[in-house]
């Protein structure tokens, strides 16, 4: 049966599809390569695909065709030869004119944006045509990444201040801090940072262009192809910000020397640059050194990995949120927690579990628990976390060192020895263990939470002036985690 009429119908193994790159590749790489690729049409032998951009048919091609033919045929039963094509422009793309201020724009547009010309001396040699206009008019910008909706903790401070610092420089005032440069691991922030550069930048009457590097490659090679190269490179040397998101993307000879021409000109002509990537640029290898340098040579900021507290302020921030569009989902506030404390390092790990918790809730009718959330969520705690201590590895432990019963343990008796030794009990299960205090209060014969934060406290306080049974409890800690 022919289903080219209805490409939507078969969504649901291609949606598997993309969920199995998504893992085998990581959210990052997927979110460049992959996004943007749509099922157009299935038949009885061909899945039809598309992508935007003839670098991103070219790329797949290359590297993930046979895989995405493999992935199909697995999930949906049947193998059937993958083509991938280039879909339509929506509209004649319109030459960007850098001289007249102007928003962020996206990739896309519905109509043809009508501009007036202003005289400038590369129009005389040509205006960039078909997607090099496109792609100098920017990447698409996500509504939501703002530096209001920005949640900044200890790990990011700097790096927001110094964005927003950036963004706010009046147009025609010279820039600060330039190039800022920030780095990070996957998912702690720097491409909402470079949004609202962008976004509160062109609010602010700076000319600004925002490009991952794999679209600036795309329209540095499109600007060759069309024999506007030198408009192109014109465009971007003539804006007041450039901002450029995945460094470490950006490779090839001839686009490291071009973009090391673009950088310098910018530089040199008292223009912003703001850029991100994953490592220092120290360790962008693949740049030229120079490239390296001048990038060094400017701010360079580290977004360091979320602290607890700023996990949980960003968990409540995304949750409420949730809630507004979902009515009927509700979070407690312990589940909140344990999140913070046991679910990844990132923004989209944290992204990631509240959208488990709010599948679950909705498919099973479920409400969202602490033994619902330890369930729903189990495949996103952090590895080196230790969960894998049980409380009940801790009672088994205490028990044996100090000569005393896990029923003593659990019982009600207050005669010294016992108590020391389920005081110690309950502090080791609050720092090896992702349970709250309730839960462990639970799991020692139904205490209080607060008598476990009491015990926690004592012992705490203990450890810092007791020496001796600060190496007992090292040593206690390092049987349980061996057990």
């Amino acid at each position: 049966m022919d289903c080219a009429s209805n490409p939507s119908a078969p969504s649901a193994p291609w949606d598997r599809v993309l969920q199995r790159l998504r893992e085998e590749i990581g959210e990052e790489k997927f979110t460049s390569w992959f996004a943007r690729m749509d099922l157009d049409a299935l038949t009885s032998d061909v899945v039809r695909l598309s992508v935007p951009t003839r670098f991103l048919k070219s790329w797949i091609q290359e590297n993930y065709l046979p895989r995405i033919a493999d992935i199909w045929a697995e999930e949906s039963g049947a193998r059937r030869r993958v083509d991938l094509a280039v879909r339509n422009a929506f509209a004649r793309p319109v030459a960007l004119k850098a001289s007249a201020p102007r928003e962020v724009v996206s990739e896309r547009t519905e109509r043809p944006v009508e501009t007036k010309p202003a005289p400038r001396a590369s129009e005389a040699r040509g205006e960039v045509r078909e997607t090099g206009g496109d792609v100098a008019s920017g990447s698409p910008l996500d509504p939501r990444l703002t530096f209001e909706s920005f949640v900044v903790g200890k790990s990011n401070s700097l790096a927001f201040a110094a964005a927003r610092k950036v963004a706010e420089t009046p147009a025609g005032a010279a820039p600060v801090y330039n190039p800022l440069y920030l780095h990070a691991a996957v998912g702690l922030g720097k491409t909402h940072l470079l949004q609202a550069v962008a976004r509160a930048g062109a609010a602010h009457g700076r000319r600004t262009t925002y490009l991952t590097a794999e679209r600036f490659m795309y329209g540095f090679v499109s600007a060759l192809k069309s024999h506007s190269a030198i408009a192109f490179k014109d465009t971007l040397r003539t804006i007041d910000t450039l901002v450029i998101d995945d460094l470490q993307f950006l490779k090839g000879n001839n686009l490291q020397q071009e973009f090391c021409h673009t950088l310098n000109a910018l530089l040199d002509g008292g223009r912003q640059v703001v850029l991100a990537a994953d490592c220092l640029p120290g360790e962008l290898e693949h740049l030229d050194e120079r490239v390296r340098s001048r990038l060094a040579g400017g701010l360079v900021v580290d977004l360091a990995p979320l602290e607890e507290d700023l996990r949980l302020q960003i968990l409540k921030s995304r949750y409420q949120t949730l809630a507004e569009q979902h009515q009927g989902f509700a979070v407690p506030a312990p589940v909140l927690e344990f999140l913070a404390r046991s679910v990844g390092q990132s923004g989209r790990d944290l992204d990631g579990a509240l959208n488990k918790l709010l599948a679950f809730n909705q498919l099973t009718g479920e409400p969202v628990t602490l033994d619902m959330a330890e369930n729903a969520v189990k495949d996103l705690i952090r590895p080196t976390d230790p969960k894998r201590v049980r409380v009940d590895d801790i009672l088994r432990v205490v028990a044996k060192h100090y000569n005393v019963s896990r029923a003593d343990l659990l019982s009600q008796r207050r005669t010294a020895t016992v108590v020391k030794p389920r005081q110690i009990a309950m502090y080791l299960a609050k720092t090896l263990t992702l349970r709250s205090l309730p839960e462990i209060g639970r799991r020692f014969g139904g205490r209080d939470h607060t008598t476990v934060l009491h015990a926690v406290r004592k012992i705490d306080g203990l450890v810092a002036t007791d020496r001796v049974l600060a190496d007992e409890i090292e040593v206690l800690k390092r049987l349980a985690l061996e057990s």
